[in-house]
């Protein structure tokens, strides 16, 4: 019964960045995400209850995973209202529940998306309010369920947020340098290039130290929600403990890695707080810091792949931009023959200055800022005795072919059509999911709870709920840490003990011991999966 419970496969949404919707694509279809589809900042799919849970804990890209739960076209705000009043609410939440809403609007008909999200919250209450005189509460923060509307021209679609919180907000940052990159972003721009940690990887400019800690992440592929203290899912009433303690302490597809990482920053500030990131991260044995400027960097590693987000806009000022892009060609095509490096830039003006041809631009939003990023493949002598000798500046990463997953555009017909047969389907979902619910209920109340249930559930539904809610935050990440980040990577080599520090007032020393970890940044425990011999002492 709990397998058939997870097998109905629906609908789901996985929001992300423009310009990053192949890579989340690639990500999604490798977890098993049937009849993928790329939109504009998003990717469609199909799957079960695993899948969801999965694409939380390991999509590298996805902003958020949403849940479809219906469709339809409304042409003016009463419509809208009218609509969601008149669905039926118990399904998703009680009188009790707290709740939150986010829209986004492309839409003449509505053209502020905090009318709609007000209107929708109207439709809501009302049907509680008509239904049992009093209504569930709004909460902008640690709602219970959070719903997302989309509206494109008439088209509406109502969904429920899985993940809560952005999950670029992975939990292992505990300080940040001013104008960090987004997570998502950064581990965005790195998938781009088609690097897998097959090679060194060098981030002269790291300020906080995020494209290091992600590069560690995908290089030792492990799933960035492991940091997190929850997903918003788990306060669903359909929420299936044992799959997600299943695949959140599944860590059989983690590899070593066989090359390093190395990060610099002129900044000793700066070093400071990579250095807590990076060992909340637990990934400290991949990464080697140093206090230094881009134009000291003489002995440089094994040739690799630079990726840097140099300063610019608001954190240099703009007389200096050029002169140090300027620096930073002299010094690429003087120290880093045989990398691939990849800058993240602002004009055109900059990247002239670094004097180089790229072999790729890609256009990329880095948060207000309408950015580029460029890739230079740099090598001795001429371009045409470098392709003579088998060299080349194709990057096949950003040429091949996304045609499976291809954009679709449909008529309001052809949608119209498509969301009833997507209500039905769902509608169908909601009543065998809500019939198992009741059957798991039922046999936990039954009459093997002689032996089995009775105990048990006192358990389950009472201690371990305290203790999931409260005590995990504390005890479950903590223990993690030190189990997962020790087997294998950091076989044979010592462990520097942790030195707890409050997060807002950190110890912010370039020259500190490797490395201070953030008091509350902690982990779940593997309790389910620990071996003997893994578990540390």
């Amino acid at each position: 019964m709990e397998q058939n419970a997870t097998s109905h496969k629906y609908e789901m949404v996985a929001k992300t960045f423009k310009g990053l919707e192949d890579v989340l694509c690639d990500e999604l279809i490798s977890l098993g995400a049937e009849n993928v589809n790329i939109g504009t900042r998003m990717v469609s799919f199909e799957g079960d209850k695993r899948l969801m849970y999965k694409a939380n804990l390991a999509c590298r890209t996805a902003l958020r995973i949403l849940k479809p739960i219906i469709k339809f076209t409304a042409s003016t705000p009463d419509e809208l209202y009218d609509f969601v009043r008149d669905m039926d609410w118990d399904k998703y939440m009680t009188p009790d529940s707290t709740f939150a809403i986010d829209s986004t609007v492309s839409s003449a008909e509505f053209p502020h998306s905090k009318f709609v999200t007000y209107r929708v919250k109207d439709g809501i209450v009302d049907y509680f309010n008509d239904k049992y005189g009093r209504r569930p509460s709004i909460r902008v923060n640690g709602a219970d369920i959070l719903f997302n509307v989309h509206i494109a021209d008439k088209r509406v679609t109502l969904s429920i947020d899985s993940s809560g919180e952005p999950l670029s907000k992975r939990g292992y940052r505990v300080e940040q340098t001013a104008a960090p990159i987004n997570e998502v972003l950064a581990a965005g721009i790195i998938l781009k290039t088609g690097w897998r940690g097959d090679s060194n990887f060098v981030d002269p400019m790291c300020g906080s130290g995020t494209f290091l800690t992600e590069a560690a992440l995908i290089a030792a592929n492990i799933n960035p929600g492991i940091y997190r203290s929850e997903f918003a899912f788990e306060k669903w009433p359909d929420f299936d403990a044992d799959i997600f303690e299943e695949l959140y302490n599944d860590d059989s597809e983690e590899r070593e890695f066989h090359y390093r990482i190395y990060g610099g920053d002129i900044d000793p500030e700066a070093i400071a707080i990579a250095k807590m990131n990076i060992r909340s991260a637990r990934v400290e044995n991949m990464i080697e810091l140093e206090c230094r400027s881009f134009q000291s960097w003489r002995e440089v590693p094994e040739a690799g792949i630079l990726i840097t987000n140099p300063p610019y806009g608001e954190r240099l000022r703009g007389g200096d931009i050029s002169t140090l892009f300027s620096e930073i060609g002299t010094e690429l095509k003087q120290y880093f023959k045989g990398y691939h490096a990849w800058i993240l830039g602002y004009k055109d003006e900059h990247f002239d200055a670094i004097g180089l041809r790229p072999s790729v631009r890609f256009p990329i939003l880095n948060g207000a800022l309408e950015c580029s990023l460029r890739e230079y493949v740099l090598f001795d002598g001429k371009m045409a005795d470098f392709k003579r000798d088998g060299g080349s500046t194709r990057n096949d990463d950003f040429v091949r072919d996304t045609s499976a997953a291809r954009k679709r555009h449909i008529s309001d017909n052809e949608w119209l059509g498509e969301a009833r047969k997507f209500n039905r389907k769902s509608d169908r979902n909601r009543r065998r999911e809500a019939a198992e619910l009741d059957e798991r209920r039922e046999f936990r109340r039954g009459d093997r709870k002689d032996f089995r249930r009775d105990d048990r559930k006192e358990f389950r539904r009472d201690d371990r709920k305290e203790f999931r809610r409260d005590d995990r935050k504390e005890f479950r990440r903590d223990d993690r840490k030190e189990f997962r980040r020790d087997k294998g990577r950091n076989a044979g080599k010592p462990r520097n003990e942790a030195i707890r520090v409050n997060p807002k007032k950190p110890e912010l020393s370039a020259d500190s011991a490797f490395y201070p970890a953030g008091e509350g940044v902690k982990m779940r425990s593997r309790r389910s999966s620990q071996k003997p011999g893994n578990s540390e002492d």
